[in-house]
């Protein structure tokens, strides 16, 4: 390499090889770097060879460097802005809907009526002999 590239970096260059995974960018004499197609725009994208053409200059991000390999990764999405709110959707909650008040309190009143009724039925009452 004949300069050093690093992460981070914004480079123009030009396109060399467009491929169905990605395109080719002559970064120097003898440096090369890769934009994954991935990496091309935010979104789905088809087709590579509609995107760019060869000889066609393009701005790029570094965004990896293998320094076994010499592999430049680079990407044209990091530079794109994307559109997203400046603040987050408010949920939309349904208004509670009224609803009487009911539960135990209402228990609690039928419960001695409960009892002396159940005490009628099932407990038998002393007979007086005379």
């Amino acid at each position: 390499m004949t300069q050093t590239y690093r992460i981070g970096d914004v480079i123009t260059a030009k396109v060399t090889g467009v491929q169905p995974y990605g395109i080719f960018l002559a970064l120097d004499e003898e440096t090369q770097g890769l934009i994954h197609i991935s990496e091309c725009k935010h979104g789905y994208m088809d087709n590579v060879h509609n995107f760019v053409k060869i000889g066609e200059e393009v701005t790029a991000k570094v965004i990896d460097v293998d320094e076994f390999t010499d592999k430049i990764s680079l990407s044209i999405r990091a530079l794109e802005k994307l559109d997203v709110p400046s603040t987050p959707t408010r949920i939309k909650r349904n208004k509670k809907r009224f609803t009487p008040p009911i539960g135990f309190s209402s228990l609690a009143h039928q419960l001695p009526y409960w009892i002396e009724e159940a005490q009628e039925k099932f407990v038998k009452p002393k007979e007086n002999k005379a």
